[in-house]
């Protein structure tokens, strides 16, 4: 009788790199990279969706308020917001904690936030 082998549940790999979060904003369509604060910022049609925080583990990213205070208290490990941040729609991600996916919903939604109305429908198509 031979022993089965289990199948290992996958779990994310946490951790990405500046260079793995930089492919996930500039994928987003119209998306483009330009200095902001003096780190790379992502814009889409001028406007800011996300950007690399100072510090260079961090991104900050345009987050719905509600959906920030959601995510602060389910991985504040991850998210946080700093006291400059408190009164806007950012938070900051610590990309040591966070998987390519929850980054890369994180980018979508932020961008959907900032695109016009067209490329988002173009989008969807």
């Amino acid at each position: 009788m031979t022993a089965r082998a289990r199948p290992r549940s996958r779990k994310p790999r946490r951790g990405l790199t500046l260079e793995g979060a930089r492919r996930l904003a500039l994928a987003l369509p119209g998306a483009v990279e330009g200095p902001c604060y003096g780190t790379p910022g992502y814009r889409v049609r001028g406007k800011l969706f996300a950007r690399l925080h100072e510090d260079g583990e961090t991104v900050v990213v345009g987050v719905d308020r509600e959906v920030r205070e959601g995510l602060l208290r389910a991985n504040p490990r991850a998210f946080s917001v700093t006291a400059h941040y408190e009164p806007y729609d950012w938070m900051l991600v610590r990309l040591s904690a966070v998987t390519s996916d929850e980054l890369g919903d994180m980018l979508r939604q932020a961008w959907e936030r900032r695109a016009p109305k067209k490329l988002r429908l173009e989008r969807e198509r």
